[in-house]
Protein backbone atom coordinates (compact mmCIF):
# COMPACT_ATOMS: atom_id res chain seq x y z
CA UNK A 1 0.00 0.00 0.00
CA UNK A 2 1.80 3.28 -1.14
CA UNK A 3 2.30 5.81 1.68
CA UNK A 4 -0.61 8.71 1.26
CA UNK A 5 0.98 11.19 3.90
CA UNK A 6 3.01 13.82 2.63
CA UNK A 7 6.14 15.33 4.59
CA UNK A 8 5.08 18.70 6.00
CA UNK A 9 7.17 21.81 5.02
CA UNK A 10 7.39 24.67 7.53
CA UNK A 11 9.41 27.68 8.30
CA UNK A 12 10.33 30.21 11.28
CA UNK A 13 11.07 33.61 10.14
CA UNK A 14 11.27 36.46 12.14
CA UNK A 15 10.91 40.28 11.29
CA UNK A 16 13.79 42.72 12.25
CA UNK A 17 11.66 44.06 15.00
CA UNK A 18 11.17 41.22 16.87
CA UNK A 19 15.14 40.90 16.99
CA UNK A 20 15.93 44.65 17.75
CA UNK A 21 13.11 44.56 20.48
CA UNK A 22 15.13 41.20 22.13
CA UNK A 23 19.09 42.76 21.84
CA UNK A 24 16.92 46.58 23.27
CA UNK A 25 15.54 44.68 26.27
CA UNK A 26 18.57 42.30 26.80
CA UNK A 27 20.93 45.13 26.59
CA UNK A 28 19.36 47.92 28.58
CA UNK A 29 19.83 45.55 31.54
CA UNK A 30 23.43 46.03 31.44
CA UNK A 31 24.57 48.08 34.52
CA UNK A 32 26.18 51.54 32.77
CA UNK A 33 24.00 51.43 29.69
CA UNK A 34 21.68 54.67 29.95
CA UNK A 35 19.98 54.48 26.74
CA UNK A 36 19.91 53.46 23.74
CA UNK A 37 19.46 55.77 21.13
CA UNK A 38 20.10 56.64 16.88
CA UNK A 39 21.55 59.96 17.75
CA UNK A 40 20.00 63.76 16.82
CA UNK A 41 17.51 62.12 14.39
CA UNK A 42 16.13 59.84 16.86
CA UNK A 43 15.61 62.19 19.47
CA UNK A 44 13.57 64.23 17.37
CA UNK A 45 11.29 61.68 16.61
CA UNK A 46 11.60 60.83 20.51
CA UNK A 47 9.66 63.88 20.94
CA UNK A 48 6.60 62.93 19.15
CA UNK A 49 6.39 59.90 21.03
CA UNK A 50 3.82 58.77 24.38
CA UNK A 51 5.30 54.77 24.28
CA UNK A 52 8.77 53.84 24.85
CA UNK A 53 10.43 52.03 21.66
CA UNK A 54 12.46 49.18 22.44
CA UNK A 55 14.24 48.62 19.89
CA UNK A 56 15.37 52.43 19.44
CA UNK A 57 18.69 52.18 18.62
CA UNK A 58 18.92 49.19 17.09
CA UNK A 59 19.65 47.99 13.48
CA UNK A 60 19.10 44.21 12.80
CA UNK A 61 19.61 42.25 9.62
CA UNK A 62 18.24 39.04 10.01
CA UNK A 63 18.85 35.91 7.53
CA UNK A 64 17.55 32.22 7.94
CA UNK A 65 20.22 31.28 10.92
CA UNK A 66 22.03 34.25 11.48
CA UNK A 67 21.55 38.18 12.82
CA UNK A 68 23.60 41.07 12.51
CA UNK A 69 23.22 43.91 14.88
CA UNK A 70 24.49 47.88 15.04
CA UNK A 71 23.34 49.46 17.84
CA UNK A 72 23.90 52.79 19.92
CA UNK A 73 24.35 53.83 23.59
CA UNK A 74 25.11 56.44 25.66
CA UNK A 75 27.00 54.90 28.75
CA UNK A 76 27.17 56.20 32.44
CA UNK A 77 29.92 57.94 32.97
CA UNK A 78 32.76 56.44 34.98
CA UNK A 79 31.89 52.85 34.00
CA UNK A 80 34.29 50.82 32.23
CA UNK A 81 33.05 50.59 28.53
CA UNK A 82 34.81 47.92 27.62
CA UNK A 83 32.83 45.96 30.21
CA UNK A 84 29.63 47.13 29.60
CA UNK A 85 30.27 46.27 25.61
CA UNK A 86 31.61 42.60 26.69
CA UNK A 87 28.64 42.57 28.97
CA UNK A 88 26.19 44.01 26.26
CA UNK A 89 27.23 41.55 23.28
CA UNK A 90 27.05 38.50 26.00
CA UNK A 91 23.43 38.95 27.39
CA UNK A 92 22.44 39.98 23.70
CA UNK A 93 23.63 36.99 22.11
CA UNK A 94 22.62 34.39 24.62
CA UNK A 95 18.92 36.06 24.47
CA UNK A 96 18.90 35.75 20.73
CA UNK A 97 20.15 32.43 20.85
CA UNK A 98 17.83 31.27 23.55
CA UNK A 99 14.84 32.58 22.43
CA UNK A 100 14.90 32.19 18.29
CA UNK A 101 17.52 29.99 17.63
CA UNK A 102 19.48 32.13 15.77
CA UNK A 103 23.41 33.08 15.83
CA UNK A 104 24.36 36.66 16.65
CA UNK A 105 27.51 36.64 13.57
CA UNK A 106 27.99 40.46 14.31
CA UNK A 107 27.03 43.01 17.18
CA UNK A 108 28.89 46.57 16.10
CA UNK A 109 28.13 48.95 19.51
CA UNK A 110 28.46 52.45 18.76
CA UNK A 111 28.82 54.66 21.99
CA UNK A 112 27.24 58.29 21.38
CA UNK A 113 27.93 60.27 24.70
CA UNK A 114 28.63 59.56 28.07
CA UNK A 115 26.97 61.15 31.28
CA UNK A 116 26.51 61.15 34.90
CA UNK A 117 23.51 59.04 35.80
CA UNK A 118 21.97 62.32 37.59
CA UNK A 119 22.42 64.41 34.01
CA UNK A 120 21.03 61.64 32.18
CA UNK A 121 17.93 61.49 34.49
CA UNK A 122 17.71 65.34 34.21
CA UNK A 123 18.14 65.23 30.66
CA UNK A 124 15.50 61.80 30.38
CA UNK A 125 12.42 63.89 32.27
CA UNK A 126 9.85 63.14 30.11
CA UNK A 127 11.67 60.96 27.15
CA UNK A 128 9.34 57.71 26.76
CA UNK A 129 12.76 55.87 25.74
CA UNK A 130 14.53 56.62 28.36
CA UNK A 131 11.97 56.17 31.40
CA UNK A 132 11.80 52.45 30.00
CA UNK A 133 15.33 52.46 30.72
CA UNK A 134 15.20 54.15 33.97
CA UNK A 135 12.27 51.30 35.26
CA UNK A 136 14.50 48.74 34.18
CA UNK A 137 17.76 49.54 36.21
CA UNK A 138 15.19 49.97 38.98
CA UNK A 139 14.21 46.62 39.01
CA UNK A 140 17.64 45.43 39.14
Amino acid sequence: MPNTQTALKSTLTYDDGVIEKIAGLAARNVEGVLALNGGMLSDITDRFRSQSDPTQGIDAEVGKKQVALDMNATVEYGKDIQRVFDQVTERVVRDIKNFTGLDVIELNLHINDVMSKRDWQEQAKGKPNSQHATETKQVQ
